[in-house]
């Protein structure tokens, strides 16, 4: 079985689009997949409560208790592996992750972010697009690698930036399409993931 483990922050839509999605298309059977844990470094986070109410394990690894980005890095690690991951899925997970970290899963951590990459990495990207006079802004979700918001792009959606736009609500249309293409873009990624051992 391939194991799917996914890091949030908050209040988890994406990893809710993705449980969804593997339930609806049944990921066990047709992908021999699982989502198998969801992990939080806020334990307040309310993708936690969403998760238990699909029968998915949780966990928190507190950033607050840890006295560097790597001595996080390294319990999240370990908290990780415990569940056996051939894919790590960051769904709004809002830490920077070390070299050291992003190399341990490399080729089997992604990431979503709410920008056609190469455009507007890092954050506030709506309103970028909208300052810079964008006509279409959108979604990418790729492979992670040492530089924030560059690894190989596995799927992309565009969205229409309307004359009347504000950050929020290109931000709420651009959302909609994060749901759609994340579960697709994992899809289609997991055929070409070992299983872990």
């Amino acid at each position: 079985m391939k194991n799917i483990v996914i890091l949030i922050s908050g209040g988890g839509s994406n990893m809710a689009a993705i449980i969804r999605a593997a339930q609806r298309e049944g990921w066990r059977k047709s992908l021999d997949a699982q989502v198998s844990a969801v992990i939080s470094n806020r334990p307040d986070a309310g993708g936690l409560a969403i998760a238990r109410e699909q029968l998915v394990a949780t966990d928190v690894v507190d950033h607050k208790n840890f006295p560097s980005r790597e001595a996080f890095d390294a319990e999240l690690a370990g908290v990780i592996d415990r569940h056996n991951p051939s894919l790590v899925v960051l769904a709004g997970f809002m830490r920077i992750l070390t070299p050291a970290f992003v190399a341990r899963y490399e080729g089997r951590l992604i990431n979503i972010h709410p920008s056609l990459l190469p455009a507007f990495p890092g954050l506030h990207t709506h309103q970028r697009a909208i300052d810079a006079g964008c006509k279409f802004a959108g979604v990418t979700v790729h492979q992670v690698t040492a530089e924030l918001d560059f690894g190989p792009i596995l799927d992309q959606a565009v969205v229409p930036v309307l004359p009347d736009d504000t950050a929020a609500s290109l931000a709420a249309r651009v959302l909609t399409q994060e749901h759609l293409i994340y579960p697709r873009a994992i899809a289609a990624l997991l055929p070409t993931l070992a299983t872990a051992r």
